[in-house]
């Protein structure tokens, strides 16, 4: 079973959605109610706003064995369109008019228990950002999310004892599979704070918390509310990189460093830094269990020297069962012996560290002969007291193929003083050529810096 948590014991306060709270017992009868209703469709549909509603909705979908596609809340007209015809769902909720809607009622409860579902079902249809074109979708089954949360339970020491802490959205891997599903697996608490917002982190008691970037900024910025997360044994940062920065700041404030993990839409997480391991800044760390990694190139084998960049390939349990109606999609992102293409750039070292650099299609930047990593740059540009925000690029140039351009948000400082100090700390060659400032930076709703936004400026 998936949500084995559900077959525990009753917990009064086991999902806390903002000021909703349901036991487990209470959650398992609703979602069965819900998924006895449910029974027979292709697919749910569910607008996934952080409501105690989206939680009994995917429990009932995933008991149920009908896939759950979640849309996320804030999705444009076309967006919304695209997923929903795409997915081919017959029913839904929280689209009023637009699919055949299945009432939530609390009060009922389900008689009996649903079937197991098969293992190799799909349970999620997850549709990725369309950086690249339409949203696609996803197929993700029971095996895979099983595996990927027991390797994390296990890499974070994660036990029923804890009480998770997040308000990261419910449509995507980092809120949903691994902050509710993860809760409802292990059988810890889960605290949904709605909004992540410091002052309600602070406020959750939790032990462990969940947060992109922006959030732990965020807490980093109200420092009261970062030291209320002392108590806390484990803090996870995800879905970006987190600054140098912002990493020192929680450090020093909470007292503890933040654990860095790495993952995908179609991969799950599948690197992490460990909870008993070294919590060294910009390092995602180990393969979780079961799963195997390698760096490629154009010039063969990349050794394990931390510095040499490759693209990732990853293999094992967590990955998805391919792109929905997509089979030439599905067959190119793999490689001919087995292997995921993941897009993203690596360097790892002699202890099998990783260290993710970056996008293979706008973070690995070949300028004159050289093979340069975007986010070593930005880490540099970062290092100025003046930066709070920087995204690399390359653009092409005449002469030397590509060249570096940055984009920033700072305060009170020129573009030369910061190619000066970039290119005293690098080798000249990673410089910026050029800079333009910003007001902010183009990100998703996960956090994650839209560079393609950036590349098509062509400035």
């Amino acid at each position: 079973m998936l949500l084995r948590a559900l077959a525990g014991p009753d917990i009064a306060d086991a999902v806390r959605v903002g000021d909703e709270v349901m036991s487990t017992a209470e959650l398992l009868d609703a979602a069965t109610a819900l998924g006895q209703r449910l029974s027979g469709a292709h697919a749910l549909a569910l607008h996934a706003d952080p409501s105690m509603r989206t939680v009994v909705a995917v429990v009932a979908g995933l008991l149920a064995g009908v896939p759950v596609v979640p849309v996320p809340p804030d999705a444009g007209t076309t967006e919304r369109d695209h997923i929903l015809r795409d997915s081919g769902a017959d029913i839904g909720i929280g689209f009023d008019g637009l699919l055949a809607g299945v009432p939530i009622e609390p009060t009922v409860t389900g008689s009996g228990r649903l079937p197991e579902p098969a293992t190799d079902a799909t349970a999620l249809i997850l549709y990725t950002s369309g950086t690249t074109g339409p949203p696609k979708g996803v197929l993700m089954p029971h095996a895979a999310i099983a595996a990927d949360l027991d390797g994390l339970a296990e890499a974070w020491a994660w036990t029923p004892e804890d009480t998770l802490v997040h308000g990261l959205p419910l449509f995507h891997v980092h809120g949903l599979v691994l902050g509710l599903l993860g809760a409802l697996r292990v059988g810890s608490r889960l605290v949904h704070t709605i909004r992540p917002r410091p002052e309600l982190y602070a406020a959750a008691g939790g032990t462990l918390y969940f947060g992109v970037p922006t959030v732990w900024s965020r807490v980093v910025a109200a420092p009261e509310c970062a030291r209320a997360l002392r108590s806390a044994r484990l803090i996870v940062s995800g879905s970006a990189a987190l600054p140098l920065s912002v990493f020192d700041g929680l450090t020093e404030l909470t007292g503890s460093a933040p654990v860095e993990r790495y993952g995908m839409t179609e991969s799950l997480i599948t690197l992490s830094t460990r909870f008993d391991g070294d919590r060294d800044p910009g390092s995602v760390g180990l393969p979780v269990s079961g799963i195997q990694t390698r760096l490629v190139a154009e010039t063969g084998a990349v050794p394990s020297d931390g510095e040499s960049l490759g693209d990732l390939q990853v293999r094992g349990p967590t990955l998805f069962d391919g792109y929905l109606g997509r089979p030439k999609e599905t067959a190119a992102s793999f490689t001919a012996d087995g292997w995921f293409r993941t897009g993203d750039v690596a360097t790892i070292d002699a202890d099998g560290r990783h260290r993710i650099v970056g996008r293979a299609s706008v973070d690995l930047i070949k300028s004159g002969g050289f093979r340069i990593g975007a986010g070593e740059v930005e880490d540099a540009l970062l290092a100025h007291p003046a930066v709070r925000e920087a995204a690399v690029v390359g653009m092409p140039h005449a002469d030397l193929g590509q060249e570096v351009v940055a984009y920033v948000v700072a305060e009170d400082v020129g573009a030369g003083p910061l190619i000066d100090f970039v290119a005293g700390r690098l080798s000249a060659h990673k410089r910026p050529r050029r800079i333009h400032f910003l007001d902010a930076l183009p990100r998703n709703a996960m956090g994650k810096l839209r560079k393609t936004e950036l590349t098509a400026r062509g400035e």
